[in-house]
């Protein structure tokens, strides 16, 4: 048996959407990218959805719409993948890191609260895996001191916050629909808000700055989303519940059979969330289990079960970060402690019931004594 970390979904439909897209010699900027936006915008109850070539991409022109410069500071998370970070130093601000709840694996707003300065013009929480920050007390925080809420929802098509989709925002939400991810066009990403003039500067910006052909009224960027990465995209919207609810529900059904491993904990959940699990993460206790990662990832791996860690090092203590801004160990206890004890199974759509079963009972081979 071989069950893979991640599934990237195909059908027919896609097959022939992607053909329709290849037979009209329209592969760039054309109806599949504009039906794309416009039938995302209706599922995520949202007026405005920019597609672009990355959620990089999305980051970096939400930060550029929100007037983020130089002498600027947004608060976020080490927790996460560095494009967190590395579009607000693209955009002239400096990332201010603060940490994360080691049960939910999301920023803390507490900590957020307490890291606001004279400097401070943005909030950049994380959807970490798929499960929404507390946005509540984090738009509180924001609302109080002026600042704007930029959104990585690159992990969150489809979570919800308070009964409302992640991406229904005044602000803006930045999704990413890599190869990977819940709904995937390969490479890509979007843009929600709700903000009018924001989605039309956006566009422009998306575009080489261009109002229409050859008409530059901005300094911008090549972020187009091609025809062909918004004809697989666009035929998967009406699928995402379906294939979220599989998502969900395996992971329930893994958590249910290895409550009773000690050594393992999966990423808490808050009650006022839907968390679409783009990854099932769990904690490994290695004193507790009697191995490292590294050996329970053998381990398993031995037995055709596919694991991943997201992500080995906290952005603060990736060598370019350390070099540049001088961070250390022991500065994020908790994203310190989540990199070196996290590990990823497999939970993904494609994950019939049998395979869970034989995945719990690997864990249950390998760890339960």
């Amino acid at each position: 048996m071989r069950i893979k970390i991640a599934h990237p979904y195909h059908d027919e439909e896609i097959e022939a959407s992607v053909l329709a897209v290849l037979r009209s010699g329209r592969l760039v900027s054309g109806p599949a990218v504009t039906l794309f936006e416009e039938e995302m915008a209706k599922y995520l109850s949202v007026r405005n959805v920019v597609a672009v070539n990355s959620g990089t991409a999305a980051l970096h022109l939400s930060l550029l719409v929100s007037n983020i410069k130089q002498g600027h500071e947004v608060i976020t998370t080490p927790f996460s993948f560095a494009a967190t970070a590395n579009t607000i130093i693209q955009a002239g601000a400096t990332p201010v890191f603060v940490d994360v709840k080691r049960e939910t694996f999301n920023i803390d707003p507490v900590q957020v609260e307490k890291a606001v300065t004279a400097k401070t013009v943005a909030v950049e929480p994380v959807h970490v895996f798929g499960e929404p920050a507390e946005m509540r007390p984090i738009r509180e925080t924001a609302e109080k001191h002026g600042l704007h809420v930029i959104e990585d929802a690159a992990e969150a098509i489809g979570a919800e916050y308070d009964g409302t989709k992640i991406g229904d925002t005044e602000e803006f939400a930045c999704f990413s629909t890599y190869a990977t991810k819940n709904l995937h066009t390969g490479e890509g990403g979007f843009i929600t808000t709700n903000d009018d003039q924001a989605a039309k500067t956006l566009r422009v910006l998306r575009s080489q700055g261009q109002e229409s052909k050859y008409h530059h009224t901005k300094l911008g960027y090549n972020y187009r989303m091609t025809e062909i990465a918004a004809a697989i995209g666009k035929v998967q919207i009406k699928k995402i519940d379906e294939v979220t609810q599989k998502r969900i529900g395996n992971a329930r059904n893994l958590s249910s059979k290895i409550r009773d491993i000690p050594a393992i904990t999966p990423q808490a959940t808050i009650p006022n969330v839907k968390h679409v699990y783009y990854q099932y993460t769990v904690r490994l206790d290695e004193k507790m289990a009697g191995m490292t990662r590294e050996e329970l990832q053998s381990k398993l791996a031995a037995k055709g079960i596919e694991t991943d860690v997201h992500w080995p090092a906290p952005i603060h203590l990736q060598p370019w970060y350390q070099e540049t801004f001088g961070y250390r160990p022991s500065m994020f206890p908790n994203s310190e402690k989540l990199a070196e004890t996290v590990l990823s199974l497999p939970i993904h759509p494609a994950v019939t019931p049998q395979e869970i079963k034989y995945i719990a009972d690997a864990l249950h081979e390998i760890l339960g004594k």
